[in-house]
């Protein structure tokens, strides 16, 4: 049944020639087809992979029920350091995904569709940019747009107002993209993943996706694993999986799991006793404070210390906050500086009761969800990495907190305490 999206994907770019071999050739729908398309998309069951998991279909039936002039933006930015999984497939498969993106274009009567790909993805931006060239003249213009490295760059307003020419930063909303968007058109704005669903859909309907996956979550997705495992990359799974499946998958961990971040930078630690037993599904991943997200899933060693890799982590988060609103500008370094004065035994008792406190008070209250992911980050550390905390307030750096970093941290500056 798998791989799917990754069929046929190598080292190379696939021509639109083995492309269309691959998958077939891409089907030819109007905007008189845009309604049944988008019933077999809803039918299909399929939900945003960029980590918002916001149903597909709604997006499209929203900007199509706009009757003006629209536009499709294809959101390559991944701006989360430890995902590779839309890169690889915007370099392995880039006609899967323009087709996803034209016949969304057609869908919602949209004649341009943006490709936004980060400028680090060098691959990717240059085999679509090939692949744009190959597929020839068409009824939608395909364009692509080099977006800044940063963590914010895959935010769905602030990538619509950087396509305006403004600063890349979340706008308060509403109105919301699919309202009031690129050159204000009512703007669709979907993951590469998702719109590569949306070609496959489009050849083989909403029965055929549901095959995968569970009635709850259909259809298949790409994870990015990495950390401490002999084979990291990217896998297509099915939602539902068990983690410890997938550390199979990869030839297994290569030291004793210490712990597993599950979903990224906005995600959450799951501690390492509990892989067994962890299943990557909604519903699942929710009760253990947390979710997929942008499909990341980091393996950490016994070797390394969860303090000092969270502390990192968050430290990160506070320096590419948009810094445009309070809980970003205030309540983020306060939360890093707090966990980087327990990792260096400089807090006081009641250090980590302020930790939590702090991060509820940001939850729910920027102009996006970055205060609510870092804040997620924080709690779950908190509590996997509970008896390290504690020890590293009373005692300072452990022995493991001189090894190697694990965590991929771009622009890193250290995370020592004021």
């Amino acid at each position: 049944m798998l791989p799917r999206l990754l069929a046929g994907v190598t080292n190379d770019t696939m021509s639109l020639a083995r492309h269309n071999s691959v998958h077939g050739a891409m089907p030819d729908i109007g905007r008189s087809d845009g309604p049944a398309l988008i019933a077999e998309v809803e039918g299909a069951g399929l939900r945003g992979r960029g980590g918002a998991a916001f149903p597909t279909a709604t997006k499209m039936a929203a900007v199509a029920e706009a009757g003006r002039a629209s536009a499709v933006v294809v959101n390559g930015a991944e701006g989360e350091p430890a995902s590779e999984k839309d890169a690889l497939l915007l370099a392995g498969a880039p006609h899967l995904v323009l087709d996803g993106a034209e016949l969304a274009a057609r869908t919602v009567g949209a004649r341009e569709a943006i490709v936004c790909i980060r400028a680090s993805a060098e691959s990717a931006c240059q085999r679509v940019a090939r692949a744009i060239e190959e597929r020839g003249r068409s009824p939608v213009k395909l364009r692509l747009v080099i977006t800044p490295d940063a963590y914010l760059a895959g935010e769905e307003s602030a990538l619509v107002r950087f396509l305006n020419g403004g600063p890349l930063k979340p706008t308060f909303v509403p109105p919301r993209p699919f309202e009031r968007g690129v050159n204000r058109r009512p703007t669709l704005v979907n993951n590469v993943e998702t719109l590569a669903h949306v070609a496959l859909i489009a050849r083989h309907g909403a029965d055929w996706f549901r095959e995968v996956g569970s009635r709850q979550e259909p259809g298949s997705t790409l994870v990015t694993l990495s950390g401490a495992v002999m084979r990291p990359g990217v896998y297509e799974v099915e939602p539902g999986a068990r983690l410890s499946s997938l550390i199979e998958a990869a030839d297994e961990a290569t030291d004793e799991v210490r712990a597993v971040l599950i979903g990224g930078y906005f995600g959450a630690w799951v501690d390492g006793s509990r892989v067994p037993e962890t299943v990557l599904g909604r519903e699942e991943l929710r009760q253990l404070g947390g979710s997929l997200g942008s499909g990341v899933v980091f393996v950490l060693p016994a070797r390394a210390c969860g303090v000092a890799e969270s502390a990192r982590a968050l430290a990160y988060l506070a320096r590419e906050s948009a810094g445009q609103c309070g809980p970003c500008a205030n309540g983020l370094p306060a939360i890093a500086q707090g966990v980087a004065r327990i990792a260096h035994g400089l807090a006081p008792e009641g250090a980590e009761a302020d930790i939590e406190r702090w991060s509820g008070l940001v939850h729910g209250r920027g102009a996006c969800h970055h205060p609510n992911g870092a804040a997620r980050l924080a709690l779950s550390a908190l509590r996997v990495f509970a008896d390290e905390f504690a020890r590293h307030r009373r005692g300072g750096p452990c022995a493991r907190c001189s090894s190697l970093p694990q965590l991929p941290v771009p622009g890193e500056t250290g995370w020592r305490a004021a």
